[in-house]
């Protein structure tokens, strides 16, 4: 007489991991993708070179392809003539510039 109490308690038990291991699974599968975790701040007054090649996800000593490629990979998804930011195009230029020593250390008038 035990034997269909331990069948029927092996067969719930199976039942229950299965459940528990379709719904990890659908947890897993609908998570959305693993992003970069970018810098949670505002711009500085004054931009430094550390912000500048945290703008441009360079190192400050990158070199000068390095850093034009990245300005223009930026400037792609974020130009004003296709829906971007003016302000953000200004602060990615400012960083190109800086970077590459060009022009001098500005405020921005916003």
């Amino acid at each position: 007489m035990a034997t269909p109490v331990i069948a029927g308690i092996a067969v719930g038990a199976a039942a229950y991991a299965g459940k528990a291991a379709i719904e990890i699974f659908t947890k897993f599968r609908s998570a959305p993708p693993r992003m970069r975790q970018f810098y949670k701040g505002g711009f500085l007054q004054d931009m430094s070179k550390r912000e500048a090649a945290q703008i441009l996800g360079t190192r400050e000593s990158a070199g000068e392809d390095r850093i034009r490629e990245a300005h223009l990979r930026i400037m792609k998804a974020n130009h004003p003539d296709l829906g971007g930011s003016s302000y953000l195009a200004e602060k990615v230029n400012e960083a190109k510039d800086l970077l590459l020593g060009k022009g001098k250390r500005r405020t921005s008038p916003f």
